[in-house]
């Protein structure tokens, strides 16, 4: 590919060191119209790759800018597969300008945003789920979605799919070689009930991968947890406790939060987007209605709802609560134990477990737990938050785990998985060979889709059935 050569700032503004990284056939050739290197004299391009070199980098007046470092990658051996320079400058922003400026000056055009990934993909360095992890990784907050971003830039997601596809197109090479012999009725290279198990096998994998997204996303994005409960009862206070800072507005005032508030956090290294929603309570005020209609929404895009209370509820508002959260984690808080008559100032204000019986409430969910909590002086917190994370069960993950994070792969899955489904269904009604066939170019061709290879040509399907099969030799 006949691409312009181009540089960019690879450093965060800010820092004691700066980095300038250039790519393309004439990375080196650029370099060295800028750098002086101390000690030997050697181009950048005679120099062995992997190294470094130390000198200055001067302007056309051949004044001094900046003492450097050179970093030497020679094609295809490189991030991007082309040559490249890594230079090492101070990090004051005047000098990474000023080395910007000289080497535009001399060839190199300002990178595009991703520009030094897309030519990894686009040279063959990576695929594009891998690409697609690169930045993953660089918004990684937490172990959780560093691990599942690691795992796919190594390529385990990309691998399954190599497999699934080497599998399929070994089977639509055989149906098409019987089409090929149309005229032989009697002939059938591929075995159906070979082809009927393996089709089953790969229809099980497709949805474990596709069940894995729910999981994925929910690591990516946050589990979205919201916080519901009548006016005054302490939700923005509890959040404020959550997030460990002074995020929402507390007030004895009732119907102070009117909207909600929503924020991220971490506990236990996942990461939950918290919710503090306008009370419940009925109220003639236009504004504050419209905030009550928010909470019940943000309800159902939950999936733990912390109920907070701090009383008995009414058989009403428990029957309110049992429909809206049916489906989702429930962790009922009874907050304002500090208020408690039977409770001493000495023991809520150190940390106790109280995990409450649940008879009471008489809510049949075998998903929720009762904590007793002080959300004014803190206490039971750390409580509150492991049955927050017991309720969010995400499973243990290793490196080697393949979880589904994007919702473009969770889409292509979903599709190749539809389209197996068919040939499956169609295997079960005894169709022939050819509907067979083209079901399975379309799985292949949505698996293609995620990693961004080629659909599948009649010359790649010729090449599998002379490859392997040597008809008529």
């Amino acid at each position: 590919m006949n691409n312009p050569t181009i540089c960019a700032i690879a450093t965060a503004p800010g820092g004691a060191i700066g980095i300038i990284r250039i790519s393309g056939s004439e990375a080196l050739t650029i370099a060295d119209r800028i750098f002086r290197p101390v000690g030997s004299n050697a181009p950048l391009a005679d120099r062995k790759p992997y190294t470094l070199a130390f000198g200055n980098i001067v302007n056309a007046e051949n004044e001094v800018v900046d003492e450097v470092l050179v970093s030497i990658f020679h094609a295809p051996h490189s991030y991007t597969g082309e040559n490249s320079v890594e230079i090492s400058c101070h990090g004051s922003a005047y000098i990474l300008q000023q080395v910007m400026f000289l080497l535009t000056q001399n060839g190199c055009i300002p990178a595009g945003p991703g520009e030094f990934t897309q030519r990894a993909f686009l040279n063959g360095k990576m695929d594009l789920s891998q690409a697609e992890a690169v930045a993953d990784l660089i918004s990684a907050t937490n172990k959780a979605t560093h691990d599942m971003a690691l795992s796919q830039l190594k390529g385990h997601f990309s691998n399954e799919l190599s497999d699934l596809r080497a599998h399929l197109l070994k089977l639509t090479s055989l149906l098409e070689l019987e089409l090929d012999f149309s005229d032989h009725e009697e002939l059938e290279f591929a075995d159906r009930s070979e082809l009927y198990t393996l089709a089953c096998d790969i229809h099980q994998r497709l949805a474990s991968l596709a069940r894995s997204f729910e999981v994925g996303n929910a690591l990516k994005n946050g589990i979205p947890v919201a916080i519901v409960g009548k006016t005054n009862v302490g939700k923005s206070t509890l959040l404020n406790h959550l997030l460990h800072e002074e995020k929402a507005i507390v007030s004895d005032v009732h119907g102070t939060t009117r909207d909600f508030i929503e924020d991220t956090t971490i506990i236990n290294g996942i990461q939950f987007r918290f919710v503090d929603t306008a009370g419940i309570r009925t109220t003639d005020d236009i504004v504050e209605n419209i905030g009550i209609e928010r909470t019940y929404q943000k309800l159902q895009e939950a999936k733990i709802v912390l109920w907070l209370i701090d009383q008995q509820p009414t058989e009403a508002e428990i029957e309110d609560i049992k429909d809206r959260v049916a489906d989702k984690k429930l962790i009922i808080v009874r907050n304002k134990i500090d208020k408690s008559t039977t409770i001493q100032n000495s023991e809520f204000k150190t940390p106790n477990c109280a995990i409450r019986n649940n008879s009471k409430l008489k809510i049949q969910n075998s998903k929720f737990h009762t904590v007793d909590i002080s959300a004014k002086y803190g206490t039971n917190i750390p409580v509150l938050e492991q049955l927050i994370v017991e309720a969010a069960d995400i499973p243990q993950l290793s490196e080697s785990d393949i979880v589904i994070t994007s919702a473009r792969h969770y889409s292509a899955l979903l599709l190749a998985d539809e389209s197996l489904q068919r040939v499956i269904d169609s295997m079960n009604l005894g169709l022939s060979g050819d509907l067979l066939a083209e079901d399975l170019r379309i799985v292949i061709d949505h698996l293609a889709e995620i990693t961004g290879e080629e659909r599948i040509t009649p010359q790649e399907t010729l090449q599998n059935i002379f490859t392997h099969f040597c008809v008529g030799k």
